[in-house]
């Protein structure tokens, strides 16, 4: 155990180290411009300050070209006019349209901050440092939990279901069986569901049943959107009081209201704070006036040996009895600030205290779990989402503090992103290791509600065994549905092997590769069924290479991301770009199947894929989905 804690710990050092010197070597040797073009920096942005809000100085920068950038809300960024590695200056992005961006910082702003500036992607390492302090530190369930990953403890059998009254009566029989087994489980349960199981609505569903039976919840996931998205249904419940923990400005906005800091503003106290903090500027100005007993000053004399010669309105060691009066009246006025940035510490803790104990269920990302704010809270439970794609240190900060713990995710899909080729072992996580060591520790989600039951068909004998099933609501989704539409194929293949000039190509300096006849075509595409009525939002294109992406985003208003930006998402048309091309069926990391899997579950009813035949035959998987496309 303690061995593999001190591994965990040296790739959470890995990982840390090459994230900052990934930041640090980009902005070295890459200009502004370059570094805008791979989505990790902003230029020539203005700033207007808007005011303030829970305490952050918001600010809009924008400019009158487009902004297009893989910086998102809830992202750190590093502020500066010249050279990034200069400043110090960082913010949270808030909100983000296509001309602008909004920042939220902590400190002062400075002027200079407002002119013409430069904003970078910014690596925040508060989140290793959580993990890290989580690992050297791990409660029991924390490290039972390792024992149970190691094969060192085996967890018990679950007891039998309980009877539930639901409430939501629609939820299937999957995801009533999660429930169910979730709730009599004294240690652990997995929840695996694959794309469009309603996951979501069934986590919702075992919050509310925990909450009936006074239990007290911690709700987390690896993103701040999925923590969102958790929240807004479970807050649609009235009976539950639910709170946010983090950063309020990465916080969705109409989440605000949900915040601890938002909620910490409203509470009856916090007039009593502002008061107190209204005299300690009427002090810290007084104080102002009176001569600051540095040692130049102090000569090696106590404040209350100067208080007393104040009081005999006497000098010593060479001070007039003047400035040691002039001293005395400073250390009073010190004396009262101090004491009331006391009573504030002591009323903020009370408030944040009322705040945590009156609320059922608390929820935040994996990393916030960590916040001083819930240190002495025991939670029954901890339920946390995204599973499949959070790291071990991560997801072991909220599980390190509740009696049991419930994991949510598909280890069919994405794991999560390890930069670091010294840490790539993070990338197998807790759920995965689970589900394969205790399957009858889990329940698989088996009716799909997002795509036409032809689309699900490839992904469910590929990867999930045939086990799913299409609801009948959505079997026979088509665009016919949405438009008059001649072409009634649900899913196609247009194969580029034969076109002139169809090759794969690398930019300058880049590892990625781009196809410019596959993004000619994908734009062609997009442009096609919005000319036939489609709205722009329902159409998405991935291309597995942000090369590719960047390519074709230049041309279009389609949304285009890579698989990755995808994940947890859906559009009515998805186009696939796959965009290599060689002589050699060299396919890179299309190989890594599991984004396949993301990419082809991403549609609902119509699925194109733009691909060259010779070049994708080379890998079976892609060869049976070429096949399945063409002749579907």
């Amino acid at each position: 155990m303690k061995r593999y804690i001190e591994k965990l710990i040296t790739l959470i050092n890995y990982e840390r180290e090459e994230e900052i010197s990934t930041m640090i070597n980009e902005i070295k040797k890459m200009t502004g411009h370059e570094r805008e073009s791979i989505g990790r920096a902003i230029n020539g942005v203005k700033g207007k300050k808007l005011g303030k809000e829970l305490g952050y100085t918001i600010v809009q920068y924008g400019r009158s070209k487009r902004i297009n950038t893989e910086i998102n809300v809830g992202d750190m960024v590093l502020v500066s006019t010249d050279n990034p590695l200069k400043s110090q200056l960082t913010g949270s992005v808030t909100e983000k349209g296509t001309k602008y961006i909004k920042v939220a910082f902590e400190k002062k702003v400075p002027r200079w901050a407002l002119k013409k500036v430069r904003l970078d992607l910014y690596v925040n390492d508060i989140t290793f440092k959580r993990m890290e302090d989580n690992l050297n530190n791990l409660s029991i369930k924390g490290r039972n939990t390792l024992e149970y990953h190691l094969n060192i403890k085996n967890p018990n059998k679950n007891n039998n279901p309980v009877y539930i009254n639901f409430i939501d009566e629609t939820l299937n029989d999957s995801q009533k069986n999660a429930v169910a087994n979730s709730l009599s489980s004294n240690d652990f349960f997995l929840i695996h569901g694959p794309f469009g199981t309603g996951k979501t609505r069934t986590l919702v569903e075992l919050i509310y049943q925990e909450v009936r039976q006074n239990h007290k919840v911690l709700a987390t996931a690896e993103s701040n959107t999925a923590v969102d998205n958790l929240l807004e249904r479970v807050a649609l419940n009235p009976n539950i009081n639910v709170t946010r923990l983090g950063h309020p400005q990465r916080v969705s906005k109409d989440n605000i209201k949900y915040t601890l800091a938002h909620k910490f503003e409203e509470h009856k106290l916090n007039a009593k704070i502002q008061s107190y903090y209204n005299l300690i500027d009427e002090y810290t100005e007084e104080r102002k006036f009176y001569t600051k007993p540095t040692p130049q000053y102090r000569r090696g004399l106590t404040d209350n040996q100067i208080k007393q010669y104040s009081a005999k309105n006497r000098g010593t060691r060479g001070v007039d009895a003047e400035t040691i009066q002039s001293m005395a009246r400073w250390i009073d006025y010190n004396e009262k600030v101090d004491d009331f940035y006391t009573k504030v510490k002591k009323l903020e803790y009370k408030i944040t205290k009322e705040i945590i104990a009156a609320s059922d269920v608390i929820v935040s990302t994996n990393s916030s779990a960590a916040l001083e704010s819930i240190s002495d809270t025991k939670f029954d439970v901890a339920i946390i989402d995204e599973a499949s794609q959070t790291t071990i240190p991560s997801v072991l900060i909220p599980i390190a503090k509740a009696h049991r713990f419930i994991l949510a995710g598909d280890h069919k899909q994405l794991p999560p992103t390890i930069l670091s080729n010294d840490a790539y072992e993070l990338e197998k996580t807790l759920f995965e290791s689970l589900i394969k060591k205790y399957p009858h520790k889990s329940q698989l989600l088996n009716i799909q509600y997002r795509m036409n039951d032809k689309l699900m068909q490839f992904p469910n004998s590929e990867f999930y065994e045939g086990l799913l099933k299409t609801d009948d609501s959505i079997k026979n989704i088509s665009l016919n549905d949405l438009v008059d539409n001649d072409d009634d194929t649900i899913i196609s293949f247009i194969d580029t092997s034969c076109m002139e000039n169809n090759h794969e190509k690398h930019l300058r300096d880049s590892k990625s590769f781009v196809n410019r006849v596959e993004a000619s075509l994908c734009i062609e595409l997009a442009n096609k069924y919005i000319e036939m009525g489609i709205n722009e939002g329902d159409i998405g294109i991935i291309s597995p290479y942000s090369d590719q992406v960047k390519l074709i985003s230049e041309l279009t208003e389609v949304e285009v991301k890579t698989v990755d930006g995808f994940q947890g998402r859906e559009k009515e048309i998805i186009i696939i770009s796959t965009v290599r091309s060689n002589p050699n069926g060299e396919i890179g990391f299309l190989n890594d199947l599991r984004r396949l899997n993301v990419a082809i579950t991403r549609a609902k009813r119509k699925l194109i894929i733009v691909g060259n035949k010779d070049t994708l035959n080379s890998n079976r998987t892609y060869k049976k989905l070429v096949k399945n496309a063409m002749y579907n």
